[in-house]
């Protein structure tokens, strides 16, 4: 399956139905006065966050979306039927914008959550809406508002409560492969994960969180080069942050402190999420590289943690660490404790 995260649709609301101008004909009811009912109100354009989505693609292949219009008002005061709403469903983590202006319409976070995106017309009166004591025959009836219609960019954001960031190649999808039973695509060469990874880490029965793999990023990444901005975006939305840095690849401070800096460029509020650093392949590294390694001095967060993939070295350690720092971030600020297997189905793999 294809991952999608950016789509443009275009979509609108059901036009209001016209009112209707009618007379009471019974044969025993002289002058029996206007009777023309209200037209109905036309559809609206309803988002609706559906847990068991992924991804954006079924957008690819309908890209227009029209509510029903309101019918006409009838006879007997009575009123015309409303449209029918059309229902856009979204994963959970959509960002509905307009796509002329750049209006955030809505943002969909909470399975099952439902938004009017685009509001339907008002029914148009009848004529009985209008009669006076001094007009008690009027002949006039409005026609139904028209539905709210434009060009809607949807853009999701993955909703992960640990985001793994690193250079290409440092381990990222063997960490999400060894924690969790995700299964994304590994080779031994540079950007073979072109599509987000999400993985459920259970630690016990009642602690589980989602990690998200992240395509690596390069230097430049915030200006698009590489995979650019279209993946940074799902960074925004983690709770905590784990950076992977191989040794073997460029110095750790040095890597990242471009790292910093491309999440730093992209957006500012990336600099305020938890971090926990740690060196990959460490079942690579002799003695004397790790006690150099071990001595490193982080800005804000000390000694990195040594992790291996292959022979798990500290993997339970690092697991530990991620649910300290989700419940240390929650508990700053006021969330409630996330409940298992978040919005996600278990350990869905987005590839």
């Amino acid at each position: 399956m294809n991952f999608v995260d950016l789509v443009r649709i275009h979509a609108k609301a059901g036009d209001g139905g016209r009112g209707l101008v009618s007379f009471r004909r019974e044969k025993y009811v002289p002058k029996g006065g206007p009777d023309g009912g209200d037209g109905g109100r036309g559809g609206n354009v309803v988002a609706v966050a559906d847990p068991h989505l992924n991804t954006l693609l079924h957008f690819r292949y309908k890209r227009h979306f029209t509510a029903g219009n309101g019918a006409p008002g009838g006879t007997n005061r009575r009123s015309g039927k409303s449209g029918r709403d059309v229902v856009l469903r979204v994963p959970p983590g959509t960002v509905i914008r307009d796509a002329s202006s750049g209006e955030v319409l809505a943002e969909l976070l909470r399975p099952n959550e439902r938004v009017i995106v685009l509001h339907g017309g008002r029914g148009g009166r009848g004529n009985a809406a209008f009669a006076t004591p001094t007009n008690r025959t009027p002949r006039t009836a409005e026609n139904g508002q028209p539905g709210e219609e434009g060009w809607l960019e949807l853009e999701l954001k993955l909703l992960a409560d640990v985001g793994l960031v690193g250079f290409p190649n440092v381990g990222k999808s063997t960490l999400i492969a060894t924690i969790s039973a995700a299964k994304p695509k590994i080779a031994d060469y540079p950007f073979t994960t072109l599509v987000p990874n999400l993985g459920m880490v259970r630690l016990d029965d009642e602690r589980s969180f989602v990690v998200a793999d992240i395509p690596g990023l390069i230097e430049g990444a915030s200006q698009g080069k590489g995979l650019g901005t279209d993946f940074l975006r799902h960074i925004e939305r983690t709770r905590v942050l784990v950076f992977l840095l191989d040794p073997h690849l460029m110095p750790p401070l040095e890597a990242y402190a471009i790292l910093e800096r491309e999440l730093s460029n992209h957006n500012p509020a990336l600099s305020e999420k938890r971090r926990i650093v740690c060196i990959s392949k460490a079942d690579t590294l002799d003695d004397s590289q790790r006690q150099a390694l071990a001595k490193l001095d982080f800005p804000r967060y000390g000694a990195p943690l040594l992790i291996s993939s292959a022979t798990r070295e500290n993997i339970a350690t690092l697991l530990e660490q991620m649910w300290a720092a989700l419940d240390a971030e929650r508990i700053e600020t006021g969330d409630a404790p996330a409940p298992p297997a978040s919005t996600l189905v278990e350990d869905e793999n987005l590839t």
